[in-house]
């Protein structure tokens, strides 16, 4: 797993050039150079100087460099500057992987008394670094949308031509419901404890809100409507002038949008990608329905195998499926919510600066369910959270409809 982790993440940069993967276009977002980085901090602040009593870093600067929000393991970085890092140059960077890598595999194949912790901690490590690839080709997508030029991450290849399923409806009878994680695998902290949950009888729209769908409620004026909107939403539109979703531009009377393969005319019938949670919750109130809670979403999910259009696909877009029984709960898009992202009830915070990793952006973001055309499909399980601001849009974030029954 480490092995195979830590080579995607190599895969991910190939072709790039080191002004690529320097380049930083707003807070949220990070450089390519920094997040291949940062994912070897990881690894080396918790786990190999905790573990390793030999081990010394290539650079004891690094541990200041490539902290994130680890207040615990000391100072940072500033956030906003992480593309002012010109040094250490990628050629650095990629020596401190290997010399991070070097490390971890003696310490994984040692064994010892501390294995377990050691092994536990290791998967954590990969599965943080899954995260950091689905940032690093958004991260990019967004760097790469402000030149002129429109440079593809990846060559163009052909779409399918497919129309979009007829919507439909997943009903659902609702009752006393178990979610979250209990099981014997890997799972975030936040993603239990399991807990019971009450559910109105509700449906579940049979697949996404697509780009046609979307192109409705613009030209029904949804953009200019302030009703269909929340107060916090209407103020952030009027301040960013939002007229449609991110990356997206109107020529010769044809949408448009960036995409990392490139420009590409707007497919009418695939989902609609980089739209905020205002946004989100705006279409659903013009549509007369509304967003689902994560409950919902998941008691419904988890009766679906999980396959789909995820980062392994290669695709780096979302797609429309070739089978109209597909619901596209699974990859794609990440779904948006009504949820917002708290802690379950009897959710404990792991002690140390570990316990950083979820616990304390439990505050004023929304959930997110069921993974995108940018997330690594290892990571996927019906319980599975991440979580937004509900104004941001870089990411790869969608939705799909529910409605009361």
């Amino acid at each position: 797993m480490y092995l195979a982790v830590r080579a995607r993440s190599l895969s991910l940069v190939e072709g790039l050039t080191p002004e690529d993967m320097g380049l930083q276009s707003m807070e949220d977002a990070s450089p390519a150079k920094w997040h291949l980085a940062h994912t070897s901090w990881f690894f080396e602040q918790f786990i190999l100087k905790e573990h390793v009593t030999d081990y010394a870093s290539p650079d004891d600067r690094f541990a200041f460099l490539f902290n994130s929000y680890y207040v615990q393991m000391g100072p940072r970085h500033t956030r906003s500057n992480r593309g002012l890092i010109s040094r250490p140059d990628v050629d650095a960077v990629l020596a401190y992987r290997s010399h991070v890598d070097a490390a971890m595999l003696k310490l994984l194949a040692e064994g010892g008394p501390e294995a377990q912790i050691i092994q536990e901690l290791a998967t954590l490590g990969c599965h943080h670094e899954m995260q950091h690839q689905e940032l690093l080709v958004t991260d990019l997508l967004h760097a790469l949308s402000y030149n002129p030029l429109l440079p593809a991450y990846r060559e163009p290849s052909p779409r399918n031509v497919t129309e979009a399923a007829p919507l439909g409806w997943i009903d659902h009878d609702g009752g006393l419901v178990e979610i979250g994680y209990d099981g014997d695998g890997f799972a975030y902290d936040c993603e239990g404890p399991r807990h019971k949950t009450y559910l109105r009888p509700f449906r579940l729209a049979s697949r996404l809100v697509t780009n046609g769908d979307w192109i409705h409620f613009m030209e029904a004026g949804g953009y200019e409507t302030a009703e269909h909107w929340l107060s916090d939403g209407w103020a952030r539109r009027e301040r960013e002038g939002w007229d449609a979703p991110l990356y997206w531009w109107q020529q010769d009377g044809q949408w448009w949008s960036y995409t990392l393969r490139g420009p590409r005319p707007v497919d009418l019938n695939a989902p609609v990608v980089h739209v905020s949670y205002y946004e989100a919750e705006a279409f659903a109130r013009w549509s007369g329905k509304r967003l689902p809670t994560e409950a919902e979403w998941e008691v419904v999910a988890r009766d679906y195998p999980i396959k789909g259009n995820f980062l392994n696909s290669g695709n780096y877009h979302p797609t429309t499926p070739q089978d109209p029984d597909d619901t596209q709960l699974w990859g794609d898009v990440w779904e948006w919510t009504q949820s917002p992202f708290t802690p379950y009830p009897g959710f404990r915070a792991p002690k140390g600066a570990v316990g950083e990793y979820n616990g304390k952006f439990m505050c004023n973001q929304f959930v997110l369910r069921g993974g995108s055309c940018a997330t690594p499909s290892d990571q996927m399980r019906p319980t599975y959270r991440t979580f937004f601001y509900p104004h941001q849009r870089w990411q790869m974030l969608g939705l799909r409809l529910a409605d009361d029954v």
